[in-house]
This record gives structure tokens, sequence and C-alpha cells, in this order.
């Protein structure tokens, strides 16, 4: 538990700092343009989504025929992803 002096303190940093501090922009002040996605980036992003889609659609005895963890199943599933491409 935090002792009443420290959330007090606590209480007048959060107000007193400046709201830029916590990502916020004011006016005027604009963020840098975001870049366009490279053909890679898709690429990984779409395969990711594909495999997430087969990843909810298994049920739990499939999920532990395949591996029963995502990060494993991934993998799996991008190397097949990437020989069908090929």
């Amino acid at each position: 538990m935090i002792p009443p002096l420290a959330r007090t303190i606590l209480a007048a940093l959060l107000v007193a700092a400046p709201a830029c501090a916590f990502g916020q922009t004011g006016p005027g002040v604009e963020s840098a343009p975001r870049r366009e996605p490279s053909v890679r980036g898709l690429a990984a992003r779409e395969r990711q989504r594909k495999c997430g889609a087969e990843w909810r659609a298994l049920g739990r005895p499939e999920k532990e025929a395949q591996g029963p963890r995502w990060p494993q199943y991934y993998s799996k599933c991008v190397r097949r992803l990437k020989e069908q491409r090929a």
C-alpha cells in the first residue's frame, strides 16, 4: 500500500507534468508522417492474420497436435505459407 504522503506527491507530479510527456501533442505540434509499409511487411502481416484465423478455428485437441502454443504453431504455419507461395 502506498503511504498517504507518497500518494500526495505522486498526484502533484501527475498534475504538474506537461501533457506532451504522456504522448499528447499540443496545438501547432505535428507528428511525423507515417511511412508506407513495405511489401515484405505487408506479406508478413497477411501471414500472421491467416495463421491467427487458422489458430482460432482449431479446437483444443487439434491445437495440442499442431503444437500446444501459439509461437510453435505460428512458426510452422509461416513456413507452410511461404512454401505454398514459392
